[in-house]
């Protein structure tokens, strides 16, 4: 099968390629990139006027199956993707059961072969149950195609249970994602703690909570020179430790999530618990470290935190609401509107955190670059169109986002998954 994309406007960070290209695909990789391509093909895509990128990756989402596909499934999540531009979904480990064993990892792996668009790679749980009392099988959850270790919406307490894993997964060669948060001082917390939080009368959870686990995972990479990668941060704090560990030299990553790029926890003051996540929505002064740090390449990745809830669960008001935005189809096009149309951020560096640097982090060889050989997953931007975030459009099972309504100038025209269009889905 060959697919030629014409006069597009090939946009990749990470082979420094910056202008019109056409773009030949054979049976799912990219075979060449040359200003004119003329040959016999199966089918030609127009695709002047748009930006055609790296195939985006979503480091940190929840597909919720198996146990909770009231509120997403594989297959819904995975169309979810499509729409909003992600040729590659990396679902977290919090499932009923946890996916801590090679059958659950076997299972969504499967089932994500049969049923999803885009490429699904488990992440599995550092320890068993999430308990954090004793590791997972990690070398069998490799094995059956795990990618990465977390505890996701749990914290690794117990430090010398911590660098075992980071030593068991630097040996494997794959990441450990941290959910830095001390929980015992955001327990019963609701929203920031802060201004908002006295305002409303409700718990907060302050930024020490996070900061505190920042900085034990650093100062455990730092001293045993073990990588670590820090899942959603959210304070200006949590920057300034990122920064001195850099510094230093220590190998630690860092993502963000566009809420937290987008979002103050002024937004509570409405008490919308769609507004609701975990970390909470901080203040202004936290977004702007935040972009700066994005800017810097202080924080490598943005990554969703897709974390869809069905309707009636957030209809239980602003303390009994489970936490989680849902932001798989809303992220690129905020993205595009709020911070590249604006100027803050170039269209490059808003790239290059969404495809580039997650590959690299994952050890994916044939994805996030736009050369010969890789494998053909694009995403392809229309700066000038307009998206619509409505019930109607939406194909995630849940429609817990605080963007319900909006409309967005920048939208994802086309989603390509090895060499295949699956978005939007044609006849």
């Amino acid at each position: 099968m060959k697919l030629l994309l014409k006069k597009g406007w090939v946009l990749d960070p990470g082979e420094k390629i910056d202008g019109q290209f056409d773009l030949l695909v054979v049976d799912g990789k990219i075979a060449e990139i040359k200003p004119e391509i003329d040959i016999p093909v199966d089918k030609i895509i127009e695709v002047s006027g748009l930006i055609v990128a790296p195939g985006f990756i979503d480091l940190h989402a929840h597909l919720r199956e198996p146990g909770f596909e009231h509120k997403e499934t594989i297959a819904s999540g995975s169309r979810a993707a499509a729409r909003g531009g992600f040729t590659t979904v990396c679902c977290m480990p919090n499932t009923n059961p946890v996916n801590d064993s090679p059958e659950i990892t076997r299972f969504i792996k499967a089932k994500a072969e049969k049923e999803s668009p885009v490429n699904v790679l488990p992440i599995a749980a550092v320890t068993k149950n999430q308990k954090g009392q004793e590791l997972a099988p990690l070398s069998e959850l490799v094995a059956a195609g795990a990618v990465a270790f977390s505890d996701d919406g749990q914290p690794v307490y117990n430090s010398a249970l911590m660098k075992q894993a980071m030593e068991k997964a630097a040996e494997l060669n794959v990441p450990i994602i941290d959910h830095c948060e001390e929980k015992t001082l955001a327990l019963t917390g609701v929203i920031n703690e802060g201004r908002v939080s006295r305002l409303l009368g409700v718990e907060g959870i302050p930024a020490a909570a996070e900061e505190i686990m920042v900085a034990r995972d650093i100062i455990l990479a730092k001293n045993f020179n073990l990588p670590v990668h820090l899942a959603h941060l959210s304070t200006k704090g949590s920057v300034e430790l990122l920064r001195w560990a850099k510094e230093n030299r220590v190998p630690v990553s860092a993502e963000v999530t566009p809420h937290h790029l987008l979002l103050t926890e002024e937004a509570l003051l409405s008490r919308d618990p769609n507004y609701k996540v975990n970390p909470p929505l901080r203040t202004e002064e936290d977004v702007k470290a935040l972009r700066q740090a994005l800017k810097e390449g202080l924080i490598e990745v943005i990554a969703t935190d897709h974390a869809p809830h069905a309707e009636d669960e957030k209809k239980l008001g602003l303390e009994k609401a489970p936490f989680g935005i849902n932001g798989l189809e809303t992220a690129v096009p905020a993205l595009l509107d709020k911070l590249v149309r604006t100027g803050e951020f170039s269209l490059n560096r808003l790239i290059e955190a969404l495809s580039v640097v997650p590959a690299r982090l994952l050890r994916l060889q044939n994805k996030g670059r736009i050369k010969p050989g890789a494998d053909a997953d694009l995403t392809l931007l229309d700066l000038k169109g307009v998206t619509s975030i409505t019930r109607e459009t939406f194909q995630s099972k849940s429609l817990n986002t605080p963007y319900l309504g909006s409309q967005f100038q920048g939208t994802v025209a086309m989603t390509i998954v090895n060499g295949r269009v699956v978005y939007p889905v044609l006849d």
